[in-house]
């Protein structure tokens, strides 16, 4: 029995899903990309449960298309937003930053479509016996945040696609319709892009983030705070305070204190973005 496509598991006419990314995944973002055909997800990490709802709705304003909603498993009202997700008929869910097996029956009794996001081929395998539809490989080219292992785009797709029966979704690094043919030659049926989509005109994103995201060039970012969590950061001042501490040999607990309380949002919304480059 042949699989379905992941145009047709995902009910969108172009295999091109949009990162459910942090502060810049809103409804205006998701349902911009799903009007033109793609998937859009909101980017449920980073918001309050009632926030999500009101999201959820807007968005179904705003389009007739499918489109899901990006839920990191660690969220810290992670009940309180599979609630909301199934009380509001969402049909997509899009999972990532925990274990699969704890919530993927349960959504899936409700009719929704489930798929993983994995930074490893161990990690695969897992997702598809806890029964997702589909899996996100995402290699270290990633903009966001990035498995420890550092396992490249080029290398981790093709062994993904090798090793399970259910679609693959690239990631990590699908910067343009030349990277999209790469992926698909290597046996993705669709990509997930991150940085395209943060930079466009209906990201959440401030300016100065966007501007940030355009200028950046070939070495400009680095995987750094593999101590928390792996995450790509653009190589400016507080780039070099996480380098310095880091060098020195800082604890966690550490790290943490340096990111404070909301840096993050204050990254991507405020006019305190831009920050000068590094020389």
């Amino acid at each position: 029995m042949s699989k379905k496509s992941i145009s047709e598991l995902l009910n969108i006419q172009y295999p091109i899903i949009q990162g459910g990314m942090v502060w810049c995944s809103n409804w205006q973002l998701v349902s911009a990309v799903s009007n033109c055909g793609g998937l859009g997800l909101l980017g449920a990490g980073s918001m309050y449960p009632e926030i999500l709802e009101e999201q959820i709705i807007k968005t179904k304003q705003a389009t007739n298309k499918s489109f899901g909603v990006n839920l990191p498993l660690l969220y810290p009202d992670i009940n309180k937003h599979i609630d909301i997700i199934i009380r509001n008929d969402i049909k997509i869910v899009f999972t990532s930053a925990g274990n699969p097996k704890q919530w993927t029956s349960l959504l899936k009794s409700h009719g929704i479509t489930v798929v993983h996001v994995v930074s490893s081929t161990n990690f695969a395998l897992k997702s598809e016996a806890a029964g997702v539809d589909a899996i996100v490989a995402e290699g270290f080219e990633a903009g966001g945040h990035n498995g420890k292992d550092e396992t490249t785009t080029l290398c981790l797709l093709p062994s993904v696609c090798q090793a399970v029966t259910i679609p693959v979704i690239a990631a990590g690094g699908i910067s343009g319709g030349k990277a999209m043919a790469a992926a698909f030659c290597m046996g993705a049926q669709g990509v997930q892009i991150g940085s395209l989509f943060a930079a466009s005109k209906e990201s959440g994103a401030h300016e100065n983030f966007k501007n940030n995201i355009v200028a950046a060039k070939e070495g400009d970012t680095m995987l750094t705070l593999k101590k928390l969590t792996p995450v790509r950061l653009i190589k400016n001042k507080f780039f070099q305070q996480v380098q310095d501490l880091e060098n020195a040999g800082a604890t966690a607990t550490e790290l943490s204190e340096l990111l404070g309380k909301g840096r993050a949002k204050k990254g991507y919304l405020k006019e305190t973005s831009t920050t000068e480059k590094l020389k």
